[in-house]
């Protein structure tokens, strides 16, 4: 991999890790669009994951210091309520990884097909998010945190069912929770929150294995590489969470929604 293919991957990671048009499907799309050699492409998938929750944590410093200072008080308060939310809302992904990790792993292969099909997924999902979820606004009911339980755990589902090539977890969780009756300016913040621990865990896991000496790390990709696509996809990242905090309480996701559907409509015919 040269140094601009991994700028390039870099910003496209950072940009669609939080828009809602699928990250690992464009990852995908960009590998074989600029014939990177998938030898030790999970190593680069790694580090540029890292960055973008990297960046998550930058944009919501504020948010996460103020959880942490509501759990050291040792009483169910505000922020407590919030983060036992935010842990229901791990469930369902945490089985999926446990169980069906291997099964995951073997959807991401060469063939761009699982992708498109995905990205379709996520056009549908979007499209009545913009258009049905207003049908929630008469039953609104105000949960302590702005969503409850119950609530939690459907974005939960969300999030697991978008581990899928194609699929967008951002615009899984975001379109689910919008469904099932979440204001737009709760949904955005618990939307990227959720998803910290999960890809953590996992990418640490992945470097767990290489301080073990299980797999080597890097070894295809070069250390030039690793450093200028988490340092674009970081930058990228920073951007494009802001960006996508706005829309999500201010616009309709229906333009997104589009854009999904004609690229996954071009990689069926092409690919």
């Amino acid at each position: 991999m040269s140094w601009w293919q991994a700028i390039l991957l870099g910003l496209v990671q950072g940009l669609t890790e939080f828009l809602p048009v699928s990250s690992s499907g464009h990852l995908m799309i960009f590998k074989e669009l600029l014939g990177v050699d998938a030898e030790d492409f999970l190593d680069f998938t790694v580090t540029v994951h890292f960055a973008t929750v990297l960046s998550t944590i930058v944009v919501f410093w504020g948010a996460i210091v103020a959880l942490l200072k509501g759990l050291l008080k040792f009483r169910y308060n505000d922020e407590t309520d919030y983060v036992c939310k935010l842990l229901v809302s791990m469930i369902p992904v945490a089985i999926v990884g446990f169980f069906f990790k291997d099964r995951v792993e073997s959807l991401f292969g060469d063939s761009l097909l699982p992708v498109g099909i995905g990205l379709l997924v996520t056009a549908a999902l979007l499209f009545f998010s913009d258009h049905f979820s207003s049908w929630f606004k008469p039953v609104y009911k105000e949960h302590r945190g702005g969503i409850s339980f119950l609530q939690a755990f459907v974005v939960g589902l969300g999030q697991a069912f978008a581990v899928a090539p194609g699929i967008s977890r951002s615009g899984t969780t975001i379109a689910t929770g919008l469904m099932s009756g979440v204001r737009r300016e709760s949904m955005a913040q618990f939307s990227f929150l959720m998803v910290l621990v999960p890809i953590i865990g996992e990418q640490s896991l992945d470097l767990l294995k290489v301080a073990i000496g299980h797999v080597e790390f890097g070894g295809g990709v070069g250390p030039l590489a690793l450093v200028l696509g988490f340092i674009s996809a970081f930058a990228a990242g920073l951007f494009a969470c802001r960006a996508m905090v706005a829309l999500v309480r201010r616009s309709k996701l229906g333009w997104f929604a589009l854009y999904c559907a004609v690229v996954a409509v071009l990689i069926l015919i092409f690919a």
